[in-house]
């Protein structure tokens, strides 16, 4: 496709799934059940984490986890007891299991007790990630940072390292991605929360999972033989042509048509 003709297409896809029928069956349906600010931070987060095998699974496991925290994910995380810790054992989604969870838990407590937004936990205490000067570094560096400062507590499991991931493993940061874009986004078309606002859209970088992968080598948008964080880039790159201020709601094109049209 020619460029004008590409944009025309995608803007026409984004349009067509970015829209609250999309919820339903996606996993950003879970912090769309709450209402306070913590509690859609810390339901996004564990949405994105365990988003992977069947959408409609990671949803059965996303309610069930938060009906062991009496649906208060920030109330439980706050002011739990050994006893309400003990409600979390034998959870387990694909290879994430409760010892990974009660970790999660841990670093939930510890940070909510100094900051009052999950945002903080991406900006580097010593100078500004998300300004102009840091032009196409800054998300990989607040990942960067991100990861580090989550596994900044003593004796956290090794086990648990793999469920968080950052650009220095060459990953895509799918999941970690995938939650910026719901906290950052404001476009009030009703699927992303826009709750944060030191990111910007612009930052972001898409969320490549193997849907958004494929159908962007098949449109020509992706070059790089492999996967992993400068295919990210790449890709965001290319979206950032049609719409630099906002690139990444073209994952909801991407996504919607390898998921729903098999394009």
């Amino acid at each position: 496709m020619e460029f004008l003709e590409l944009k025309d297409f995608l803007d026409y896809k984004v349009e067509q799934y970015n829209k609250p029928n999309f919820i339903t069956n996606d996993p950003v349906c879970i912090p769309h059940r709450f209402s306070k600010k913590q509690d859609v931070e810390i339901a996004a987060f564990f949405a994105a984490i365990l988003a992977w095998g069947q959408r409609k699974t990671i949803i059965n496991k996303c309610t069930e986890l938060f009906e062991r925290m009496d649906n208060a994910p920030y109330d439980f995380m706050l002011q739990h007891s050994d006893d309400d810790l003990k409600g979390l054992l034998g959870f387990k989604h694909r290879t994430f299991n409760d010892t990974d969870l009660l970790y999660f838990v841990s670093f939930f407590k510890f940070h909510y007790e100094q900051s009052d937004s999950l945002e903080t936990a991406f900006l580097l205490p010593s100078k500004p990630i998300f300004r102009a000067e840091y032009l196409e570094e800054k998300t990989e560096q607040a990942l960067n940072y991100f990861r580090s400062y989550f596994f900044s507590l003593p004796d956290f499991p090794r086990r648990t390292i793999k469920h968080v991931s950052s650009p220095l493993q060459k990953s895509t940061c799918k999941r970690l991605n995938m939650f910026l874009r719901w906290m950052v986004r404001k476009d009030n078309k009703g699927v992303d929360f826009g709750l944060w606002n030191t990111v910007q859209p612009a930052d972001l970088i898409c969320p490549c999972d193997v849907h958004v992968d494929r159908v962007a080598r098949k449109l020509g948008m992706i070059s790089r033989k492999q996967t992993d964080w400068q295919t990210a880039v790449e890709l965001t790159k290319k979206l950032s042509e049609f719409d630099p201020i906002d690139p990444v709601k073209y994952d909801f094109a991407l996504f919607g048509l390898g998921v729903e049209e098999k394009f």
